[in-house]
């Protein structure tokens, strides 16, 4: 024979799937943000790697003047096209076509400034509202490593050694592994996809409990042989079961989408495997039956439906604000995030991401934080169904 609560649980949850569209819209909100997440990711690494695809083309105003200039831009895939003088509003009209990076003219004193060792102008005219900007800062660099070696060139033939003007030398050495970087970019995102957890139980939730008593359904159930620990804890496992299949969808997904994107070309990876991800799934689960269990809560505490939409729709925000405190106040990861539901997971995946040995502590703290909470607020809601006050609404 099933128990009480598991044939409440197949009830509510039978009902529930009855409702194609909530279902539907439930399962649309949790593929919606790994894709728009994939998406966003792509467009980085197609804006990261345009140049090299597509190269680099420079208008040059004047390139006859410079022959040594433009045979280093021509060294670094810079396509040089002679352009014939142009005045400025020319010069915007060509550069708001977006065909070149920028456009480069050199005055007309330029060879008689640089043969007398003065100053000679060169104008890098660019638009910084088009998405050129990485080919301009490439441009920029070879005319920065083109006036180091002139002046390198000036002070050898002045028999002074261009030593000289550097008396120290920093050598820089990143120690950041591809799994640190991406971690740090992506970071942020990453919180995101525990937050089906909240929403996908939270219509059934309410329907179950606030609804119902407005339907006077539940003065039905109650009316059944079954204890008021066992209705509610049907009830909660229902919710639970969305929450936790919504979770589980969104972060095998984007493990996908994260597995399947070339992150390689913005220095970058994704060094965690199905394994890990399964991992992370099983230690979330609580976060979901947490989640689930206050919504129970509140929604059977509310005096209608629209009360108790309201007040959850509120709470939904709740689990954001501890992330947004720590990443605004930037603190380091320490042991007691790893106590605070929500900021827990995000915490311990995100650490996993940097390819860091987290050990066991952290898993057991996670899955703790909010298995505990889950089961208190369950027996809260065990002893709240006892009262007539509630089942009539007064």
């Amino acid at each position: 024979m099933k128990p009480p609560f598991f044939i409440i649980f197949l009830k509510e949850l039978r009902e529930t799937l009855r409702e194609k569209r909530t279902v539907g819209l439930l399962v649309l909100f949790t593929l919606m943000y790994p894709v728009m997440f994939g998406v966003l990711i792509q467009q980085l690494i197609d804006r990261a790697t345009r140049s090299e695809r597509e190269g680099i083309e420079l208008a040059v105003i004047g390139s006859s003047k410079a022959p040594t200039l433009m045979a280093q831009l021509k060294q670094k895939n810079i396509t040089v096209r002679d352009t014939p003088p142009m005045e400025e509003q020319a010069i915007q009209d060509l550069l708001q076509k977006g065909k070149v990076a920028g456009v480069l003219r050199l005055s007309d004193k330029f060879a008689d400034n640089y043969t007398a060792m003065r100053p000679a102008r060169i104008e890098l005219w660019y638009d910084s509202a088009a998405e050129k900007n990485a080919q301009r800062r490439e441009v920029e660099d070879v005319l920065e490593a083109y006036g180091a070696n002139v002046a390198s060139a000036r002070l050898l033939a002045h028999g002074v050694s261009p030593a000289t003007l550097a008396p120290i030398q920093v050598q820089r050495y990143d120690t950041g592994t591809n799994a640190s970087r991406s971690a740090g970019l992506i970071g942020g995102m990453l919180s995101m996809l525990f937050f089906p957890a909240f929403f996908c139980g939270m219509a059934a939730a309410i329907d179950s409990t606030a609804g119902e008593r407005e339907r006077r359904s539940m003065e039905v159930l109650m009316a059944q042989p079954a204890r008021a620990w066992e209705i509610v804890t049907g009830k909660w496992l229902m919710a639970g079961f969305l929450a936790v299949s919504g979770l589980t969808l969104e972060l095998l997904l984007a493990h996908g989408v994260l597995s399947w994107l070339p992150l390689e070309e913005l220095g970058m990876s994704w060094s965690l495997n199905w394994g890990d991800i399964a991992l992370v799934c099983l230690v979330s689960l609580p976060l979901a039956l947490l989640a689930a269990a206050l919504q129970i809560a509140l929604a059977m505490n509310a005096k209608s439906f629209k009360e108790a939409q309201s007040t959850l729709s509120i709470v939904l925000l709740l689990p954001m604000v501890p992330g947004v405190v720590v990443s605004m106040m930037d603190l380091k990861t320490s042991l007691w995030m790893y106590a605070v539901p929500m900021l827990s997971n995000q915490t311990l995946l995100r650490e996993m991401a940097k390819g860091v040995e987290v050990g066991l502590l952290p898993f057991l703290l996670t899955f703790f934080s909010a298995a505990l909470p889950a089961l208190a607020i369950v027996a809260f809601a065990g002893w709240r169904m006892k009262s007539e006050r509630y089942v009539l609404a007064v």
